[in-house]
């Protein structure tokens, strides 16, 4: 096979291993978004539940740069402690182990088998279960597949003598070797930018008897280093604590691979003397058979051990971080004006997370809601002083909020996602939306009262006023409580009381304008208060558009 044969199937390997491992990676999300999202809420400031949290989502969407992307993500829009975000990141890197067990599945030859099995529901299935756990099947196919490619490719390397005079600098049992290869696995990755993808090629060399065992152990060492920049670049731009996450990871992996590099030559041993079979035995054909579940052991332990070695010392990594990635001044206000941002290139984003940001981001835009509902009901009954600022500070903020929350999960939709997960993100942006115009008729409620100021009003119309304000909140709060505790909202009661208020929004107006005609009472007072019971009338309305809003993500449910 001569160099241009070698290099463009190795390529082509490669290509088909990587499409393989982003359908099964896409797939497992969609399978699982739902488990995803409840281990993401699941999380405390327990650091062991905090690992497990990142070994379960990782080993979902099969790639450790991901979930720290992730992570970096969350710390960054305020959803999680830097202190959880390193215990996921401690998770993350055993969960990123299971892509060894399954690339050393001795089953590389049956790879089409694989993609035969994965077709045929993916094209001919209605149900989007079977679609999906057809290309999970059909992207563990491509991955064998493109390993046997990639393998038979390297096996002419064996005989070529330039190539093993090269390769004999990192063949050498010696630390001189050891860490020659620790920074080529590490510069590879970065080139790459995909652990798994060396990973594969590492196992891909090693069964073709390219290289040997000690080798493929430090070039994964390597790997783990290299695998650190993705969250660092995405980490770029993003706050303070973002960057300490990021930074967390990349000292995590360089301490663990610099306590492992230190006994490497017993920590091989150690992996021979655990895992049946001789690493470096080679068959007739040139292949070593043992070689693949070696590396991933090696893999896996590496990771275990430094895990448990650093989980007592998390508090002091998080300190460290922090020492060294001081606070900013103005890092508040920088928040406070990016709180969402899609952190990461957009192919690593994964819906059931990226949703968790958006409802986060949805509690505390209902939140400023609550107290602009608290300012004007004050305003009415006090006629305090400074309540017109309060008030367009508020309707500001949710302005600036309905629009990053609506470009947010623009951007996120354009990734493949379940029918539940894309029905859950059309109903938080319509839910942002009316709660944003509800800030709205708010501040005006606000606005209008001042008119009033000096103004002879009837008593008795701002008594029912208040009673009808009063009614309009508490309706208001009965159809978003869900947001704040998905509790199940009874649509019937709602779209009652959304009548009764409806018909006592023009019963208010017809006896405002039967008192008025008694009496003789100033004209902006009296087209002031029709304003105002239009203004609680149409937060009626956007209340019970929350409401249906909200029906949509049960309707899957209910099928």
């Amino acid at each position: 096979m001569d160099t241009f044969k070698i290099l463009y199937t190795a390529l082509g390997g490669l290509g088909i291993f990587f499409f393989g491992m982003k359908m099964m990676s896409d797939s497992l999300q969609q399978q699982a978004g739902e488990v995803i999202t409840k281990v993401i809420n699941s999380l405390t400031t327990n650091r062991f539940l905090a690992v497990v949290v990142g070994i379960i989502v990782t080993m979902i969407v099969q790639s450790s740069s991901v979930t720290t992307v992730m992570v970096v993500g969350f710390v960054n829009a305020g959803l999680m402690q830097l202190t959880q975000a390193i215990g996921v990141i401690f998770g993350s890197n055993i969960g990123t182990t299971i892509t060894g067990w399954i690339i050393s599945i001795k089953v590389g030859k049956y790879g089409l088998l694989f993609i035969a099995l994965g077709i045929f529901p993916i094209l001919f299935s209605k149900s989007k279960k079977w679609q999906n756990i057809g290309k999970i099947v059909f992207g563990v196919g491509m991955i064998f597949f493109g390993l046997e490619l990639m393998s038979g490719a390297f096996k002419p390397l064996r005989g070529n003598k330039e190539f093993l005079n090269f390769l004999s600098y990192f063949s050498e049992e010696n630390y001189k070797s050891y860490l020659a290869s620790i920074l080529v696995g590490c510069l590879l990755t970065v080139i790459i930018q995909s652990s798994s993808a060396m990973l594969g090629i590492t196992i891909a060399l090693a069964i073709s008897g390219v290289i040997g065992f000690n080798t493929a152990v430090a070039l994964v060492l390597g790997e783990n280093i290299g695998t650190t920049i993705t969250a660092l670049l995405a980490a770029v731009g993003t706050t303070t604590n973002a960057k300490r996450a990021a930074r967390a990871h990349a000292m995590f992996n360089l301490f663990g691979v610099g306590v492992v590099f230190a006994f490497l030559p017993y920590y091989l041993d150690f992996i021979e003397w655990l895992i049946p079979g001789q690493a470096d035995v080679i068959l007739e054909d040139g292949s070593k058979p043992n070689i693949a579940t070696h590396i991933a052991a090696s893999h896996t332990i590496f990771n275990i051990t430094a895990t448990i070695l650093f989980l007592p010392f998390l508090g002091h990594l998080a300190r460290l971080v922090t020492k060294i990635t001081p606070e900013k001044e103005g890092e508040v206000e920088e928040v406070e004006k990016s709180r969402l941002i899609l952190v990461g290139e957009e192919q690593d984003f994964m819906p059931a997370t990226t949703l968790v940001q958006a409802e986060h981001e949805l509690k505390k835009m209902k939140g400023i809601v609550d107290s602009l509902f608290v300012t004007a009901k004050k305003k009415i009954n006090e006629d305090s002083q400074g309540d017109i600022e309060i008030a367009s500070k508020a309707e500001k903020q949710t302005d600036y909020m309905q629009k990053e929350v609506t470009v947010f999960l623009c951007k996120v939709m354009e990734k493949p996602m379940s029918e539940k997960q894309s029905k859950k993100a059309q109903s938080i942006v319509k839910v942002v939306d009316e709660l944003e115009s509800i800030a709205d008729y708010l501040e005006k409620v606000v606005q209008y009262k001042i008119r009033l100021q000096g103004k002879d009003m009837i008593a008795e119309s701002l008594t029912e006023y208040y009673r009808f304000m009063d009614d309009i909140y508490r309706f208001y709060d009965a159809c978003t409580r869900f947001i704040l505790s998905n509790e199940p909202l009874n649509f019937k009661v709602i779209h009652n009381k959304s009548e009764e208020l409806r018909l006592w929004a023009n019963d208010i107006k017809d006896k405002h304008i039967h008192r008025v005609s008694q009496g003789d009472y100033d004209a902006l007072s009296i087209l002031t208060f029709s304003d105002l019971v239009v203004a609680l009338r149409k937060i009626r309305a956007h209340s019970m558009n929350i409401a249906q809003a909200y029906s949509m993500t049960l309707t899957l449910d209910d099928e």
